[in-house]
């Protein structure tokens, strides 16, 4: 079981990025993937030390539960790219969060948590420069929303389901062709080929 301590911090991270109950869900989603500096800036002022925590291991109990892994999740996979944008601290910790992601989906645990939550436990698998975790998260992504779907889930939720099905598909079309994000390359200090060059060129090749 989590300490209270732990509880509570875990449940903050949560209330923070999938807000109030009647939160509008266009709006919440808009806000997890729209630029934003201010919103970059309260997220490594008031969450900054729960990133640097579990990056280095210290809350790993919290993967025991469906909520603390999500939680786990929102921090390594979802906090640092606004509180490390344009640096190599945005990806630093994908391993770690896909690694419980992998490990929710694999046991079942992410069912346990709303269709929303399930959407961004699903983000690492995404975010992923590796053919083979690509296409696992296609079918991930699609099976989520023929699930939504047939269990009547809102219309709105479906949408937004749909929507992500769709750019975790673009998503791996890119790692399928080049085996990487041409985009992060500049932030990584890779080397980018002609192809990738000429690629970054193109409208949509950077998310």
């Amino acid at each position: 079981m989590l300490a209270p301590s732990d509880h509570a911090r875990r449940d903050a991270i949560l209330s923070f990025w999938f807000g109030p109950a009647d939160a509008p869900l266009t709006a919440t989603v808009t806000r997890w993937f729209q630029r934003d500096d201010a919103l970059d800036a309260q997220i490594a002022r008031e969450f900054g030390d729960d990133v640097a925590a579990a990056a280095a291991g210290e809350h790993a109990a919290w993967t025991a539960e469906p909520r603390g892994a999500l939680a786990l999740v929102v921090l390594l996979d979802q906090f640092t790219r606004n509180a490390f944008r344009g640096t190599p601290g945005a990806f630093a910790s994908d391993p770690q969060a896909l690694a419980i992601a992998q490990a929710a989906l694999t046991d079942g645990t992410d069912r346990a948590l709303g269709w929303l939550e399930r959407y961004v436990l699903r983000m690492p698998l995404m975010h992923a420069e590796d053919r083979a975790v690509q296409d696992a998260s296609v079918t991930a992504f699609a099976a989520l929303h023929a699930e939504a779907s047939a269990a009547g889930a809102a219309p709105a939720v479906v949408e937004i389901l749909a929507g992500a099905v769709d750019y975790a598909r673009r998503h791996a079309a890119i790692v399928a062709r080049f085996g990487r994000y041409p985009h992060r390359n500049a932030i990584l200090g890779r080397a980018s080929t002609d192809e990738e060059l000429a690629f970054l060129r193109e409208p949509g090749s950077a998310f």
